[in-house]
């Protein structure tokens, strides 16, 4: 089977009203081919109060990313209760334990990962960063958090650029959402 590596997501939050996500938009095919380098692997959803960005199986990733929005309009917005049920149903569901992916959800209150394996984590920080340049993007974040002034969606995009100059499945065309 040919793996997709797909992807850098890098989430920062550095108060209520300063809040973004980003991701890089390439996918790759097996080691050595390049398929796409505009993928759009972030987006607002549930009227634009949610935040979402995905690693993995790209298809996998549109089919949770859905299911989420779905939990979200079930449990009124509850951005816990909503991945709490998403992260059950993910691993209890014969057909969705086989979707490859991991997802960064957010709203001005949280910062969730959510994982195939029926794992929420919140974060210890206000940042994270998921993906095959996920530890790259995490450490340039976590110094520019602890280190500078700049804003979150700045953040986002120098530890999206810092991570496409280290990691081969990750570029520097940037998607960032904010709210």
């Amino acid at each position: 089977m040919v793996q997709f590596h797909a992807t850098t997501i890098c989430a920062v939050r550095r108060g209520p009203d300063d809040i973004a996500i980003g991701g890089d938009g390439q996918v790759t095919m097996g080691e050595t081919t390049i398929m796409k380098n505009g993928a759009k692997k972030v987006k607002k959803i549930y009227g634009d109060t949610v935040l979402t960005g995905f690693a993995g199986s790209v298809a996998d990733a549109f089919a949770l990313t859905e299911k989420f929005e779905k939990k979200l309009e079930e449990h009124g917005g509850n951005l816990k209760r909503s991945a709490v049920d998403l992260a059950q149903m993910w691993r209890s569901d014969q057909g969705m334990r086989s979707l490859e992916a991991l997802m960064i959800v957010m709203d001005r209150d949280d910062l969730l990962v959510i994982s195939g394996n029926g794992e929420v984590i919140a974060p210890d920080e206000n940042f994270v960063a998921i993906g095959s340049g996920g530890n790259f993007a995490y450490s340039a974040a976590n110094a520019l958090y602890n280190h500078t002034d700049m804003t979150a969606e700045e953040i986002v995009r120098e530890s999206l650029r810092i991570a496409s100059s280290i990691c081969v499945y990750t570029n520097s065309n940037v998607t960032v959402e904010k709210l």
